[in-house]
């Protein structure tokens, strides 16, 4: 029995500090992932959706619900131009030299951009909630197995220290 519960306890153990290392990993890359896409949105400046106020304090685009918002608007300035690209193109191909043609397109594109931005701030959220769940879960299996340890000590010191009683026979 001693040697089951040495084993339960290691295995529990192990699971714990695989929990914390995997934690801190998805912590790590969420993290860096999100000072990235944030750094790499301050650098392009783009402040549509953004109040004049916060324009003048060099607020730019930087978060997932401003570039959601900025998506939105240049969604409905691009529909303003035509309802669908099919509507804008009218059977034809594309003429990059139609100067309407062409502002679609770059909607279409700064539309995606900010919408992939979007579900990449997602993406970091969602990794440093998993990194912070896992490196919870794993303490918490550490202190599980420190409390294993401690518990199948004493009881196997309990069981070592009590003598059986003699038996008498006729």
């Amino acid at each position: 029995m001693k040697k089951w519960s040495r084993l339960i306890t290691v295995g529990v153990l192990i699971l714990g500090l695989v929990n914390v290392g995997v934690g801190i990993a998805f912590l790590s890359i969420g993290i860096d992932r999100q000072i990235y896409l944030t750094s790499t949105m301050e650098t392009e400046k783009i402040t549509l959706g953004i109040p004049d106020s916060q324009i003048a304090a060099g607020e730019v685009i930087d978060t997932m619900k401003e570039s959601q918002i900025a998506g939105d608007i240049v969604r409905g300035h691009r529909h303003q131009i035509a309802p669908t690209y099919g509507d804008l193109l009218g059977g034809e191909k594309f003429n990059p030299g139609d100067p309407k043609q062409l502002t679609y397109a770059q909607a279409m594109n700064i539309e995606n951009y900010l919408y992939l931005a979007t579900a990449s701030f997602g993406l970091t959220y969602l990794s440093i909630g998993a990194g912070a769940a896992l490196l919870l879960v794993g303490l918490a299996l550490i202190a599980v197995a420190v409390l294993l340890y401690l518990w199948a000590d004493r009881v196997f010191r309990r069981t070592a220290e009590v003598q059986p009683a003699a038996v008498m026979v006729d």
